[in-house]
């Protein structure tokens, strides 16, 4: 039922019919020109024009017609179905076809009275259920995740978990499920009858090794009922031909509930992803060997960078830039002084000269290895440098300085630096950094480098640089024009708890001087080489002219092969001025593959590796968990059920007096002047009063 309402007060109503009734009483009273046609026309004209008139100012006063809308809607219940490989191990084909049949009766049963969706979870959360599992982790926390954020405003009456409790990706379910406020009912699934079976439960190893170190993993080895048996742990290597024994262990399951934690130790003897199985003998009447053994790759790279930090002197500023650079694995940092005799500049891959050229010492032999083997280099100036030798060495900066004075600034990111992306989290911090120490002088930008940073002095933003970078003679050079950055350090730690920030910042610096360039004009990269058997395998590409320009109008392909020489063969997709691929998901292995096309009449060519290891978690652990189930059913007022009782749980729903239909009132509100009906009798009256007025002659 529609109301009408008022913007203005009701009795404004009362000035709206007295301004029609003296409109029409000063148009009608006083004519005497229709009194002479008939008596009766100026009282058929006169309420015409007051009407008219009265409903006019009315609609000025923008009345409103406000409704109530009602709306029940059903109650929302949720049916979701475990999809992992655990399920599907603990039925045989005729128990899942039953499972199936009471499932979809059940699902027809919910559907007629309640608002259902059913999901899938296993991998990932996905509407619908086919009951192949074949998904290779379980993960109840994201369902419940999921399902809060699809739900939580809605009337959700209750959730139905079929599962067997085993959850091996994501937090328990049992701390996250209070949040959906809604009644769990758990379908018990599978079987909770510890068998005899022996099986690896964790595998624990490095992702890289350096070619030529040694490396360790560490064997989880358990087993249940096996008591007084005996078992081997061997480990092999994997590759072409039949995998390679490295190492056995021997191992005595001594009790019931056995445990025990073996670490091996692998040499690094050929670069490259290489993979590596670590496998038990089997038992005698164990209820399942699969889970006897796992794959693993680790990611053999075959050297280190090596990077040198020579100072002049002694400085914490050296220590600073030793542990944040040690925190990167692909860095291998040594530090030295500019009087040792012994130090081969020639060896490293970058070098960071602290202080110098100095006062005391050019280090013209030093500088001059570095120039013959266009080694590139970070200077880092202080009370120590002589910069009238710095400006000599190197010419993307000029400082004209004296040294002996000195200013306290900060750093300002610029906002056009563009070499390497910076958080945003940095460039918002840095400036808050204490202030560290730069030489008082003339700062001469010779136009050959770009500028990172800008020295803050007090609370001026200058035109200083405190960090550029620039190229020289094909060699990559930095200049921070300022000591005492250890503070920096320190101070991050003292904000953040941490070093991330500064190790970021440094890391970037070092990364972009030290990092050969690639000159191929074809390039083909991914984000990774080693990748879970689910997941898709992603290509990225990109194609140069002559100019280094990106270009991608020739077509691009590529091969992928496995170890047993099947080749796989797809077309990239032009994506905006580069090239990109899905290729799907691989079987577990090593793959190589050549990518090629054709630029300026040339063949050009890419060639690469990665590696698809397996999922086996589901293998580990197959004794079911109702416990968890029990406890999360009574955590959210529900109940724990079997397979056997589905057919009841419509009927349970219908016992509880909270999963009814909720009924929702909107309110609709619309101006009275919007109504075309108030249009057309507003128009009727002007032409009926028209009309007459026409034909007794007047206008």
């Amino acid at each position: 039922m529609e109301n009408i309402s008022f913007q203005y007060p009701t009795w404004y109503l009362i000035f709206c019919a007295l301004l029609g009734l003296a409109y029409a009483g000063f148009l009608y009273y006083r004519d005497s020109s229709f009194r002479e046609q008939s008596k009766t026309l100026n009282w058929i004209l006169g309420p015409l024009r007051f009407l008219t008139v009265t409903f006019l100012s009315i609609l000025l006063l923008s009345p409103l017609l406000r409704s109530i809308v009602s709306e029940a809607k059903k109650p929302v219940v949720i049916l979701a179905q475990d999809q992992s490989e655990s399920i599907g191990a603990a039925m045989t084909e005729e128990q899942k076809a039953a499972y199936q049949t009471s499932f979809k009766a059940l699902s027809q049963e919910l559907a007629a009275e309640y608002d259902l969706h059913e999901y899938a979870f296993g991998n990932e959360v996905r509407e619908g259920v086919d009951f192949e599992f074949t998904d290779k982790v379980t993960n109840v926390s994201k369902l419940l995740q999921e399902l809060y954020d699809l739900y939580s405003n809605q009337n959700l009456g209750a959730v139905i978990l079929a599962t067997d409790g085993i959850y091996n990706e994501g937090s328990n379910p049992i701390y996250g499920s209070t949040r959906l406020a809604a009644p769990i009912y758990t379908i018990a699934l599978g079987d909770t009858t510890a068998q005899k079976d022996l099986f690896l439960k964790r595998i624990f190893h490095n992702k890289i090794a350096y070619l030529g170190d040694k490396f360790s993993i560490q064997a989880d080895v358990a087993a249940r009922n096996c008591a007084g048996k005996n078992t081997n742990l061997s480990i092999y290597k994997v590759g072409a031909g039949a995998p390679k024994l490295l190492q056995k262990i021997p191992i005595n399951i001594n009790k019931t509930d056995f445990f025990t934690t073996k670490e091996i130790i692998l040499d690094a003897d050929q670069s490259g992803v290489q993979r590596y199985r670590v496998s038990l003998g089997t038992l005698e009447d164990e209820s399942s060997t699969v889970n006897n053994s796992k794959d693993f790759f680790v990611d053999i790279l075959d050297a280190r960078q090596k990077i040198l930090l020579m100072a002049n002197a002694p400085h914490p500023d050296i220590t600073a830039i030793k542990q944040s650079l040690e925190s990167n694995k692909n860095y291998e940092i040594e530090t030295a002084y500019i009087q040792d005799q012994n130090v081969n500049a020639a060896a490293y891959d970058f070098v960071v000269l602290h202080q110098l050229p100095s006062k005391t010492n050019s280090a013209e032999g030093l500088l001059g290895t570095l120039n013959n083997k266009k080694i590139p280099r970070l200077f880092i100036t202080g009370s120590q440098s002589n910069y009238s030798k710095l400006n000599e060495v190197q010419s993307i900066l000029r400082i004209n300085s004296d040294g002996r004075n000195t200013n306290e600034v900060q750093a300002s990111v610029a906002g056009d630096f563009s070499l390497f992306n910076l958080d945003a989290k940095i460039g918002q911090d840095l400036p808050r950094f204490p202030p560290i120490i730069a030489p008082f002088g003339e700062f001469k930008d010779n136009g050959i480098g770009q500028t990172m940073l800008y020295q803050r002095i007090g609370k001026v933003d200058t035109k200083y640089p405190l960090l550029l970078f620039g190229e020289e003679r094909d060699i990559k050079t930095g200049l921070l024009c300022a000591e005492n950055i250890w503070k920096w350090r320190l101070f991050d730690f003292l904000q953040n708890k941490n070093h991330d920030r500064f190790d970021e910042l440094l890391g970037k610096v070092v990364q972009y001087l030290s990092l050969k360039e690639d000159k191929r004009k074809f390039r083909v990269s991914q984000n990774k080489n080693i990748f879970k058997e689910n997941e898709p395998i992603f290509f990225d590409a990109e194609l140069y002219n002559e100019s280094y320009e990106l270009i991608n109008e020739p077509d691009a392909f590529i091969t992928v092969k496995n170890s047993e020489g099947k080749d796989y063969n797809f077309t990239f997709s032009k994506a905006g001025r580069s090239y990109s691929l899905n290729a799907g998901n691989f079987p577990v292995g090593n793959y190589s593959f050549e990518a090629k096309t054709m630029s300026s009449g040339k063949a050009l060519k890419y060639n690469g590796q990665f590696s698809v290891q397996p999922i086996q978690l589901e293998v580990y652990e197959t004794t079911a968990d109702h416990s968890t189930l029990q406890l999360l059913s009574e955590q959210n007022g529900g109940e724990m059920l079997y397979a056997a009782q589905l057919s009841s749980i419509t009927q349970k729903l219908k016992d509880r007096k909270t999963v009814v239909p909720v009924i929702y009132e909107s309110s609709k509100t619309r101006s009275v002047i919007n109504l075309r009906w108030i249009f057309f009798i507003l128009l009727a009256l002007l032409s009926l009063e028209w009309i007459v007025r026409r034909f007794y002659g007047e206008y």
